[in-house]
């Protein structure tokens, strides 16, 4: 039986896997997922994606299925609640971030049409394709992403510095950082091969 080559990082259990094997670095375009992710990249700031993704399930129950309608509407009320709930990270400038930050991707809408539509054109809405050979090569975080994270900052937005907007950027596919030698490389190359551009 073959092998599956996979990142090395995804190896660490099967919950860090199965996101590895069908969610990152799929380009997504739904504002509610966008705004998931942004928000659990900011609630990892200092922690590691393993200890996010075992309590993403509890995230989306508490924070109203990542509704940021809902979650742009939160009292101070609210904000104890969550800041009482274990399942959760319990800090209160991420959760207070994540109410401000609903609010200012409203705006975003309100303005572009859709977040989808102002997040991309950062990217000229292809996903980069880059060529990295080994977990060593990928930056923390890039031009790109220091003026994705300026900008949004200028908008509003918090917990967005440039290293949190970079792996933003690898969860929602605007850019493919897989490894040359995993079989999810190639995958989400062919799938975006019409619309992307390589690095």
């Amino acid at each position: 039986m073959k092998m599956v080559q996979r990142c090395e990082w995804a190896e660490f259990n099967d919950l860090m896997k199965k996101y590895h094997d069908k969610e990152w670095c799929t380009p997504i375009h739904n504002d509610r997922i966008l705004f998931e992710f942004l928000m659990l990249e900011g609630a990892q700031a200092g922690l590691s994606w393993n200890t996010i993704l075992q309590k993403r399930e509890n995230f989306r129950k508490v924070f109203d299925g990542f509704d940021y309608k809902t979650i742009a509407k939160y009292n101070e009320k609210k904000v104890e609640e969550l800041l009482n709930d274990t399942g959760i990270i319990r800090n209160r400038l991420k959760i207070e971030a994540a109410i401000s930050n609903a609010k200012a991707l409203l705006e975003v809408q309100n303005e572009f049409g859709s977040f989808s539509n102002y997040i991309w054109k950062f990217v000229n809405d292809k996903p980069i394709i880059n060529k990295f050979k080994t977990l060593e090569e990928l930056p923390s975080k890039t031009e790109q992403s220091e003026l994705i994270s300026k900008d949004l900052k200028k908008r509003g937005f918090k917990f967005v510095g440039p290293t949190i907007i970079y792996s933003f950027m690898q969860a929602v596919g605007m850019t493919n950082d897989h490894t040359t030698d995993c079989f999810r490389y190639k995958e989400i190359n062919k799938t975006t091969k019409n619309n992307a551009r390589i690095n």
